[in-house]
């Protein structure tokens, strides 16, 4: 019989997100940690693409650890039941495996709908006379509140707010991604209280605890300099030869801001800007820069890839502003380029990225696209290789901080 199991609901991978690579590295790191048995519970393939969401490329998924199982349950009834068929498959799944007798841990990231599906399912299961041995624990990732929260608030729909905050205070651990998004969750909790006389925000204040993203530090450390030139000469690119954006391609990451402030920089003479993703404003960007020899789109970088572009750079551009349907919360990609080396990261303090980068980073403001050009030449052009070496080595030291073990190990202390 399994000694421990531990169960994530969450977008996994091939999606391009840091949930999903928080999710592999929480689930790497139970292996070791005495679970026997851990469980990927996510989405068919279909589904994902159906939805938009920007994936990896399917043949190039890093594989996971023997005793890690990734999941993928087929929706439950046909075309009557729209959405709610792979939240049945979902859920039903889950009350199998807490129909077992297998003393297990519940981690649901992103709140809407993961964290409904654990719920339901424990309430299903005890219901049922299962009494599984359970133990829950619900992560608010960022754009459970810039996303879903903010837009139940700006659309008066009340309802929906108290559903997603009675569901994640259900659980036996409630857990924010930064400090910044704990503030965020407090924040709103507070306007849903003052509309509909709950008590949400005094029970957020006193049982919201922060875990920031566990990074696989070893995959962006020690880097093999031959692997690097490899990886550069495959794309054409050389050492300190271009400015890296590598992220979501959306306009919330600053990537239209960029361009922009590139075409205007003198650093464009010194170097390309590869822009390294995908996402919904890939076609806007490709058209802004559509005149530009200089800006180069990779659509196709994995996993392996990621820490050799990093490494290579003359510097890393993650200039993140609001968007009313996004504010970066935290900012992993910031921490993995960190790690890895290479030139400075230039980013903004919106949201919780000031977390992800402490002191260490060439902070502009968001949306100043004369400041991101500014910042550029001065990384480019001005900065002495003292001075990079020098924020290189604190950057690093900063970044070790999120190494899995030790989040995971503070995350699922008895």
């Amino acid at each position: 019989m399994t000694d421990r199991r531990l169960v994530i609901v969450v977008r996994a991978d091939p999606v391009i997100c840091g949930h999903s690579g928080e999710a592999r590295n929480l689930a790497e790191v139970a292996i070791t940690r005495g679970f026997a048995d851990v469980r990927l519970l996510t989405w068919p393939i279909p589904a994902l693409q159906a939805a938009g969401l920007p994936l990896k490329p399917l043949d190039r998924i890093l594989p996971y650890s023997a005793g890690i199982t990734v999941e993928r349950p087929e929706p439950v009834g046909d075309y009557r039941v729209p959405d709610g068929r792979y939240l049945s498959g979902l859920t039903g799944r889950l009350v199998e495996l807490l129909r077992e007798p297998v003393p297990t841990t519940c981690l649901s990231m992103y709140l809407a709908p993961h964290t409904a599906v654990v719920t339901d399912a424990v309430a299903a299961a005890r219901a049922a006379g299962f009494a599984p041995d359970v133990r829950t624990l619900a992560k608010a990732v960022g754009s459970d509140v810039t996303n879903v929260i903010r837009s139940c608030l700006r659309e008066g729909r009340f309802g929906a707010a108290v559903h997603l905050f009675t569901t994640f205070l259900a659980n036996d651990g409630v857990i924010a991604v930064s400090e910044y998004t704990r503030q965020e969750i407090i924040a709103a909790a507070e306007q849903v209280d003052a509309h509909c006389g709950t008590a949400f925000a005094p029970a957020c204040a006193a049982r919201v605890t922060v875990s920031y993203p566990p990074i696989d530090t070893g995959a962006y450390l020690d880097l093999d300099p031959a692997e690097v030139d490899v990886a550069l000469k495959r794309r054409g690119l050389v050492r300190d030869g271009y400015v890296l954006f590598l992220s979501r391609v959306a306009r919330a990451k600053g990537v239209h801001d960029l361009v922009t402030a590139f075409a205007r920089s003198r650093a464009r003479s010194r170097v390309q800007l590869v822009v390294a993703g995908t996402g919904p404003a890939l076609d806007e960007v490709r058209d802004l820069a559509r005149d530009d020899d200089r800006v180069v789109f990779l659509t196709d970088v994995d996993d392996e890839e990621k820490p050799l572009l990093m490494r290579g750079c003359a510097a890393y551009a993650l200039p993140t502003r609001p968007e009313p349907d996004f504010v970066e919360t935290f900012g992993i990609a910031l921490t993995e380029k960190m790690l890895a080396g290479g030139g400075p990261v230039i980013t903004t303090t919106t949201g919780g990225t000031g977390e992800a980068v402490g002191d260490t980073a060439v902070i502009v403001e968001a949306g100043d696209v004369e400041g991101i050009a500014a910042a550029l030449d001065r990384v480019v052009l001005e900065m002495s290789a003292e001075e990079r070496d020098e924020r290189e080595a604190r950057a690093r030291d900063h970044a070790l901080s999120f190494d899995r073990v030790r989040v995971f190990d503070d995350l699922f202390q008895p």
